[in-house]
């Protein structure tokens, strides 16, 4: 659908009565306080707020007269952002209840004579033309969007009738799409879920169900093949190292330059060496820090507790990369306890309680686990062979689910990219100038 009838170009900034930063107020005190919208809240993909619990804050009633949220407002992310996703992403505020929005945000009111819906579904459009990009500043690893450079661009805006037709046409289409992405979605946390039970029951059971148990005397594992041994891992852990964090460049690494891992690199037990950056000109590598294959790499900070804890073997690696401070190399006393079977331990439930449990680290700042306590972590293990066993067997089972999981997200891959062109194609029809 491409707009029909006479439009107007108009910088960005004239579609809203202003820009308003948000706040974040005090700790909540249980009496009067008021949600606190965060980008944590946002569904970034559909331009929508995530159906969640939200965040509570105090906030005073001058605060809240000068910030406050009405349906119909648009937030957009002002600071942020991520390696893989630039800042300025927008939602439109539906809820009814009080709210403001977080300082990292800022709320966009929409003018007279426009459609909230209409301005959302442009500002998205925006977004994925990376319309942001030219206006994104970056400092210690945050992105920060020029909100009035970004607002002074111009876009081909229809009347407001047009508008609400516009608006109307990609409200139908787009809820269809948003359904089966969703359906989608559901299907993936159930294939994690899936995952996580079948790890969890194999390296706490093992391979003989009828094999006899015992109870171990630890509150996050019931019973337990009466052979195992149960004891904290520092018993095989030989050394910890943290990694090392220069200021890097946000690009690829040559083969013959150096880079640096990020701490997704070993996201949900694989080892991923595309998630590095690369080493400046002028800053000497640190060849001790470079990851070799058959390293045992943790997830040690993270701004989702999710990732933290995570861990990967490196079965293969290219030269010139070392591990970040964010990072852990872990060197096991391989006679104890064989790598693989290590890492399908900690991602099971009983350890990821206890991650959970360990986490530390101040509001705004990266969660982390330290060095102690991973030391300290109860596990309970077979004999070096049979843990060797038990591994190879996840390794099929888990791969297995890991191509049914990687379909379901080449699939949903796909519906966003429609999605992103069917509201591209509704809205603008001609392109975005940066004059």
């Amino acid at each position: 659908m491409i707009f029909s009838g006479k439009e107007r170009a108009t910088r960005i900034k004239w579609l809203f009565e202003g820009c308003q930063n948000g706040a974040w107020g005090d700790e909540p005190t249980g009496k009067g306080d008021i949600a606190c919208i965060r980008a944590a809240d946002f569904d970034k993909q559909l331009g929508k707020l995530k159906n969640l619990e939200r965040t509570f804050r105090s906030i005073d009633e001058p605060t809240y007269r000068k910030v406050g949220l009405r349906p119909g407002d648009l937030i957009i992310e002002k600071s942020g952002g991520g390696d893989k996703q630039l800042v300025g992403r927008s939602v439109l505020f539906e809820d009814v209840q009080k709210s403001i929005c977080s300082n990292f945000l800022a709320r966009l009111r929409p003018a007279s004579g426009t459609n909230p819906s209409f301005l959302n579904y442009l500002m998205l459009a925006i977004y994925s033309a990376r319309g942001t990009y030219p206006h994104i500043k970056q400092s210690t690893g945050i992105q920060n969007l020029d909100t009035n450079s970004f607002l002074n661009i111009k876009a081909d805006v229809p009347g407001i009738e047009k508008q609400e037709e516009i608006a109307c046409f990609l409200d139908r289409k787009t809820a269809r799409i948003d359904a089966l992405i969703e359906k989608k979605r559901v299907l993936l946390d159930r294939l994690a879920e899936k995952r996580q039970a079948l790890i969890t029951q194999t390296v706490t059971r093992g391979l003989d169900l009828h094999i006899a148990l015992k109870k171990p005397g630890v509150d996050w594992l019931s019973c337990v093949p009466e052979h195992w041994h149960i004891f904290p891992l520092k018993r095989v852990i030989a050394k910890i190292e943290q990694g090392w964090s220069p200021s890097a460049d946000d690009k690829r690494a040559a083969l013959d330059e150096w880079g640096v891992l990020k701490s997704g690199c070993v996201n949900a037990g694989v080892f991923n060496q595309d998630e590095h950056k690369t080493l400046p000109a002028g800053v000497d590598p640190k060849p001790l820090l470079e990851v070799k294959t058959g390293d045992v790499l943790m997830c040690r900070a993270s701004g989702s507790t999710a990732f933290i804890g995570s861990v990967a073997l490196v079965e293969s690696v290219r030269p010139h990369l070392m591990f970040s401070d964010k990072t852990y190399r872990i060197t096991l006393d391989t006679e104890q306890m064989a790598p693989q079977f290590f890492t399908y331990l900690m991602a099971s439930k009983p350890l990821r309680v206890q991650i959970a449990l360990s986490i530390s680290g101040a509001e705004g700042l990266a969660n982390n686990i330290s060095q102690s306590s991973v030391n300290e972590y109860v596990v309970c293990i077979p004999p070096i062979d049979e843990q060797k066993e038990i591994a190879s067997r996840l390794d099929q089972t888990v791969t297995a689910l890991s191509k049914a999981g990687a379909k379901i997200d080449e699939s949903i891959s796909k519906l966003l990219e429609y999605r992103d062109s069917l509201v591209t194609g509704a809205v603008t029809g001609r392109h975005i100038t940066q004059t």
